[in-house]
């Protein structure tokens, strides 16, 4: 049920502010959202870490590797 406090326009933005606030748990450097696959991927680590249900799952084992 959405509340006035969380309207969708308000949800996106506090996920935007949650998906800047994350860093890549190997580099520690910058993530890059994939809407269509639903990742944050990782360059430098040459990862892809799954978002599922809304939630980023920031575990190396539960990571995608990044084809060169």
């Amino acid at each position: 049920m959405t509340t006035a406090a969380e309207t969708p326009a308000r949800r996106e933005q506090l996920d935007r502010k949650v998906l800047e606030a994350l860093v890549c748990p190997v580099t520690r450097g910058v993530l890059i959202y994939d809407a269509e696959r639903q990742e944050l991927v990782s360059r430098g680590a040459g990862l892809a870490f799954p978002i599922r249900n809304g939630i980023p799952v920031m575990l190396i084992d539960e990571a995608r590797r990044l084809e060169d």
